[in-house]
């Protein structure tokens, strides 16, 4: 098995930056792609960004400019570093992977990290 655990959200001011990490956990396994997702209250899970193990990398339109999506491969770490935020960037964000455990491809996901944009 596989875990993931996010960390780094909180409250933070219109306008600022945070950074997200997700931090994959395990015995025997080997991470390939890593996204990041958001779903803010009352709506449907937002997909954010994309990163292959090679450092391929995707990003939604909506955040693109704002949001940039990081990993290092010998730390099993992927970041999301968010810069001007916005209220409406206030959601729980997670981070959602493809690892390979016992030659067995698996999705996994982590229990999420809230992020808060308020004055």
């Amino acid at each position: 098995q596989v875990q993931l655990v996010e960390s780094g959200g909180g409250l933070v001011q219109p306008g600022g930056s945070l950074r997200l990490s997700c931090v994959a956990s395990g015995s025997r396994f080997s991470l390939n792609d890593i996204s990041w997702y958001r779903q803010a209250s009352g709506k449907q899970r937002e997909f954010l960004a994309h990163i292959t193990r090679g450092g391929s990398v995707s990003t939604a339109i909506s955040v693109q400019g704002r949001f940039t999506i990081s990993r290092d491969n010998a730390k099993n770490t992927v970041y999301l570093q968010m810069t001007k935020l916005k209220p409406e960037d206030t959601a729980v964000y997670s981070c959602g992977a493809v690892a390979i455990v016992n030659g067995q491809t698996k999705w996994y996901w982590g229990q999420g990290t809230q992020v808060t944009v308020s004055s």
